[in-house]
């Protein structure tokens, strides 16, 4: 999507770096585009800087040089603006344990200013199809059904764009089925731009449209799903995964 004829990029990553106190590097020089409609995949093995990287992009932590641009804006300085169009779920955060689920997501749609708030979380508590766990206690959830209250939560404002982290973690296979189909559903129907990161291959070969491998900070290979495992001569993007993580050089395996 670098053409003369794409649109603006909803999220934009240049020469972003972030080094550690103890010299650690986390992130070198990683760039990249994300535009609205788009599904990207943001992939590699445990340590190869994708937390680091969300974390920046989230404005939870600074990087040490390099750019981001969300709608334009500054994570940190616009802080506020970008979170009104924005959202984010991660299967490995909890939301306030000692609400009903109907409270939580009253909260949030308070702080995200939807209208009609109620109207809109019957909507989606029926979408994920947990609309009988309205009245429970969230800290009784079980780890797939709080999954399924993260997504709730990060579909309540409408954002423009949307990063998932692990967003079908703790899922059976049927329910992750359904997850996938419904995220690529809103996300088709809306039009809106998601960052997805999944160690969950089919994830990531059913959802997203483009996949950036990290490798040691970097960017070392990026197309579609197809593409990616064609290059590295693999049946799957899990052969590819394994391929990388076990030959420890991504040049070397491709």
């Amino acid at each position: 999507m670098s053409n003369s004829t794409s649109p603006s990029p909803v999220l934009s990553v240049r020469n972003l770096r972030r080094e550690f106190e103890n010299g650690a590097v986390a992130v070198q020089d990683l760039s990249f585009e994300v535009c609205a409609g788009e599904v990207v995949g943001l992939l590699g093995a445990n340590g190869a800087g994708k937390t680091t990287a969300m974390s920046i992009i989230l404005g939870l932590m600074t990087a040490t040089s390099g750019s981001v641009r969300v709608f334009g804006m500054d994570p940190i300085r616009d802080r506020v603006a970008i979170l009104r169009r924005c959202n984010f779920a991660s299967a490995y955060t909890d939301l306030p344990s000692n609400l009903y689920v109907w409270q939580n997501l009253t909260v949030f749609g308070r702080i995200y200013g939807v209208k009609d708030i109620a109207a809109r979380i019957d909507e989606l508590l029926s979408l994920f199809e947990i609309t009988h766990l309205k009245n429970r206690v969230t800290g009784h959830l079980s780890a797939g059904e709080g999954t399924r209250l993260q997504l709730c939560k990060a579909l309540l404002n409408q954002p423009s764009l949307l990063m998932l982290d692990e967003p079908t973690a703790s899922l059976d296979p049927d329910i992750a089925d359904k997850v996938r189909k419904i995220l690529r559903r809103v996300q088709q129907e809306s039009g809106l731009a998601i960052l997805y990161t999944s160690h969950n291959m089919r994830d990531i070969e059913e959802v997203c449209d483009r996949v950036l491998f990290m490798h040691k900070g970097r960017v070392a290979a990026e197309g579609s799903p197809r593409e990616i495992v064609e290059r590295f001569k693999q049946a799957s993007m899990e052969d590819v995964f394994i391929r990388i993580v076990r030959d420890g050089d991504i040049e070397s395996a491709a």
